[in-house]
């Protein structure tokens, strides 16, 4: 009996060592940042990441640190995946976490196809289901994985004030799924007001879908119109891209994200 908990107790001690180990090493990748070359791609695949203050910036890169060591991106439809489209895509993902205390605690996965990609969707109508295919450019799935075009993440980086970002969009998406439910409510940043967030989205989304039932110009994408989730994606998407139209025409809408992702984006200097 002795022997055998003397041998528990060095397995024991040996994986804590194991840990720890990784521990030390993960903070060391963290502590330096990522590499010149990693940089210069970042810089070239991602312009709106040239435009984050320097002050964010080693917190940006020990976020996009941590998401390569936690996330396996997998090439769908013969597709390889290349470190540049790793690294465009973290960059993406971490640009909207940079200076905030949320992470994707639970996504491991990023699925990546050329361009868009076919999904089948179910429509709930009482009692019948419908099941349909739709082409996709992105999805996120609660808990994971994202799955992306990747034709169409490289334009949403490339093009960085047009107000449209796949990526943003479904990363936005996990975001809100960290409460428990993809709804256009996540977790809020401390001191922020669940009642005074409720109010400013709600009023905002009512006037975006009677906008767009109108035919009428909207400022935030209409397709914000299929729920509430999908507004707080589209406006991530227009916060980050167009901010200075959200702050001059959605003003509340501005402040409660600035608030959530301790960002101000309408004052970097752009690239």
């Amino acid at each position: 009996m002795i022997e055998f908990l003397l041998v528990v107790l060095i397995l024991v001690a040996a994986l804590v060592g194991v840990l720890a180990l990784r521990r030390r090493a993960r903070q060391t990748r963290r502590d330096a940042g990522l590499t010149e070359a990693q940089r210069a791609i970042v810089a070239e695949e991602v312009p709106l990441s040239r435009a984050l203050p320097a002050e964010v910036r080693p917190a940006f890169e020990a976020r996009m640190v941590d998401f390569l060591d936690q996330v396996e991106f997998t090439g769908c439809n013969g597709l390889e995946v290349t470190d540049a489209m790793r690294l465009s895509i973290a960059a993406q993902a971490c640009l909207l976490i940079a200076n905030s205390g949320a992470w994707y605690e639970t996504l491991r996965s990023v699925l990546v196809y050329p361009d868009a990609f076919r999904s089948k969707m179910k429509d709930h109508d009482g009692y019948v289901v419908t099941e349909r295919e739709t082409v996709r450019s992105g999805e996120s799935w609660a808990r994971g994985p994202v799955v992306l075009s990747w034709a169409d993440a490289q334009h949403g980086a490339e093009m960085a004030h047009d107000g449209h970002n796949v990526v943003f969009h479904e990363f936005a998406h996990q975001l809100d799924d960290l409460s428990g439910a993809t709804d256009g409510m996540p977790d809020l940043a401390p001191g922020q007001s669940h009642a005074e967030w409720r109010h400013v989205f709600d009023e905002a989304y009512a006037q975006h879908l009677y906008r767009v039932q109108n035919h009428r110009h909207t400022l935030f994408d209409p397709y914000g119109a299929e729920g509430p989730q999908e507004f707080f994606a589209v406006a991530v998407e227009a916060f980050f891209e167009t901010p200075h139209r959200v702050r001059d025409h959605a003003p509340e809408v501005y402040d409660q994200l600035a608030r959530f992702f301790a960002l101000d984006p309408a004052s970097w200097r752009q690239p």
